[in-house]
């Protein structure tokens, strides 16, 4: 919950912000853009914690407000990898957890200086969801189905032209069906083509 409290903020505040940025900088963000992040997703949850290599990649398009601000829509896919169940939990027979699924939402592009941003995202989040926990009566169950909740993000970095820019992204994910909550965070580097 901490995790999507603070994931939350900070798109709140990106898109609160974005008034008292609108002459904070030259460049536009507007337009269709593809944009991909590679970076360590984090699991923590029941009888997991585990960590592996996640990806995700996005196109969309955003309307320029002004220099400094762009809002738009974004659909995409997400690969957060496999955890494997805490020590005590793999001998009673749960299997390694999976998340990964489809997003469809919205962003922000905020310039605070001509070449440096913030950015925010939020939306639905289509995931495929493996894995297992124990029930009331300590029995394990294993669980392979498909979630419908939410993903929100945060980031900042480098606008290097109109039409490139680099940065850290924070993004947590809800991923929960079936009596099973899977939350998988992720931090990534990522590049953004806008044409």
């Amino acid at each position: 919950m901490k995790n999507t409290a603070f994931a939350i903020a900070l798109a709140a505040a990106g898109f609160l912000a974005a008034p008292a940025l609108s002459d904070a900088a030259e460049n536009d963000a507007g337009g269709f853009f593809v944009n991909g992040a590679f970076g360590q997703s984090n699991l923590d949850k029941g009888a997991y914690n585990d960590s592996d290599t996640g990806f995700v990649g996005n196109v969309g398009y955003r309307w320029a407000f002004s220099p400094a601000v762009a809002l738009g829509i974004e659909g995409g896919y997400t690969e957060l990898g496999t955890f494997g169940p805490k020590s005590g939990f793999q001998d009673i027979g749960l299997r390694k957890a999976e998340v990964s699924g489809w997003t469809l939402g919205v962003n922000g592009h905020f310039n605070i200086t001509p070449q440096w941003y913030l950015s925010g995202r939020t939306g639905w989040f289509r995931a495929d969801v493996r894995g297992g926990f124990l029930d009331a009566a300590g029995v394990p169950v294993n669980v392979d189905d498909s979630s419908n909740k939410f993903y929100a993000g945060a980031g900042f970095g480098y606008d290097f032209s109109n039409n490139f820019s680099v940065g850290l992204n924070y993004d947590y994910y809800r991923a929960n069906s079936n009596g099973l909550k899977l939350d998988p965070d992720l931090f990534s580097v990522g590049a953004e083509f806008r044409f």
